[in-house]
């Protein structure tokens, strides 16, 4: 009897996949070229509030005409780490590429985001044949190593925003707020709870499942307990996280 290598979808599958995704700064993205073949390079990455990735590629690229022409995609993400590649956790994502309307309120908040997680990137964002696209993630390959290997639907990465719109129009304001006034707390979330070095840290983005912390290249993930979906909710949160990043310390 053939031994299925899938295991079934659990939290912490789930768990790890949004972690991946929502903490990579690059990945290799993979398209169709008008021959059919697949065409791999690579790209820098943020993700939107709901976990969207997004990429901002120039005309002048092949993976761009190639996503005109043909809007399917996959990104691998693989933050790898020392001995064996193979044994660290790596994602595939199956996606369809849509253009970003730049002077859309969507268009505004997601070159945003990406200048967030991506600041050098403002040295070319405005450039005219520079486009954000949002991939739309269809499903998805998780390996977390020899032995794990899971297939994930869109929803087991997605964020749930249905009721999060206050949240969403309040995280700007948010971000820059903690920035501004609660430096120490960052600190502390990204040494005291993700073992992180001590150093400036920022945070690039709020969302309903966690904050999204930042120090020159290097991008953490701090995941939320439960989901936020209100700016009240997340305030609560955001207190009760430092609290505990300060018992800790």
């Amino acid at each position: 009897m053939a031994i299925d290598p899938i295991r079934p979808t659990d939290a912490t599958a789930r768990g790890l996949a949004k972690t991946l995704l929502r903490s990579a700064r690059s990945a290799a993205l993979a398209t169709l070229t008008p021959d059919g073949h697949p065409f791999a390079s690579l790209t820098s990455l943020a993700t939107d509030v709901d976990g969207t990735p997004l990429i901002l590629i120039s005309a002048l690229s092949g993976h761009t005409g190639n996503l005109e022409a043909d809007p399917r995609a996959s990104l691998l993400i693989a933050p790898g780490g020392k001995g064996d590649p193979l044994a660290h956790p790596r994602i595939t994502l199956l996606a369809r590429a849509e253009k970003v309307e730049r002077d859309s309120e969507d268009g505004r908040r997601i070159r945003r985001r990406f200048l967030a997680r991506q600041p050098k990137a403002s040295l070319y964002a405005d450039f005219p044949d520079f486009s954000f696209f949002a991939l739309k993630l269809e499903r998805a390959s998780l390996n977390g190593g020899f032995g794990k290997a899971y297939e994930l639907e869109a929803s087991d990465i997605m964020s749930d925003c249905a009721q999060a719109a206050a949240l969403i129009q309040a995280e700007e304001g948010a971000v820059e707020h903690m920035n501004s006034d609660h430096a120490d707390a960052i600190g502390l979330y990204a040494t005291a709870l993700l073992g992180a070095k001590d150093g400036a840290w920022r945070i690039s983005g709020l969302d309903p499942d966690g904050c999204d912390l930042a120090l020159g290249d290097q991008a953490l993930r701090l995941n939320f307990d439960e989901p936020v979906t209100s700016p009240d909710a997340l305030r609560k949160t955001l207190v009760a996280l430092a609290g505990k990043a300060r018992a800790a310390a």
